[in-house]
């Protein structure tokens, strides 16, 4: 499978859980020393940091059906891949790009090393 195609279903994994709100899923598709910046929070490191910062956007939510991201570009070199990603979280959130770096596991699956939101509105 092409590295567009695995970080495309790697994203629709991250937005299931995010409907879900489930913030400790979230923290476990980073490595431990991941780091997450956003416009919408200060910078997060670690995954206990990460998940608590997703528990905090997903909280009071509901289902929040509708985040979307979509891969625009991907690469990979050895065991590294990135990806720049659009993404969609309606009027609250609104639309922006994701870039980030993933680091392939012993299992064959990717968790995120360090990814950076910018908003686009």
């Amino acid at each position: 499978m092409a590295i567009h195609e695995e970080l495309q279903r790697f994203w629709e994994a991250y937005v299931a859980a995010y409907r879900a709100a489930d913030a400790l899923a979230l923290g476990a598709m980073f490595t431990h020393d991941a780091e997450l910046h956003s416009p919408y929070a200060p910078p997060a490191r670690g995954r206990d940091e990460i998940a608590a910062l997703h528990a905090t956007w997903t909280e009071g939510h509901g289902e929040a059906g509708d985040k979307e991201m979509r891969v625009i570009q991907a690469g990979v070199s050895g065991q590294l891949a990135w990806s720049l990603a659009s993404y969609s979280e309606g009027l609250e959130t609104g639309n922006g790009t994701s870039v980030s770096v993933f680091e392939q596991q012993g299992n064959g699956s990717w968790l995120i090393r360090m990814c950076s939101l910018n908003s686009t509105d």
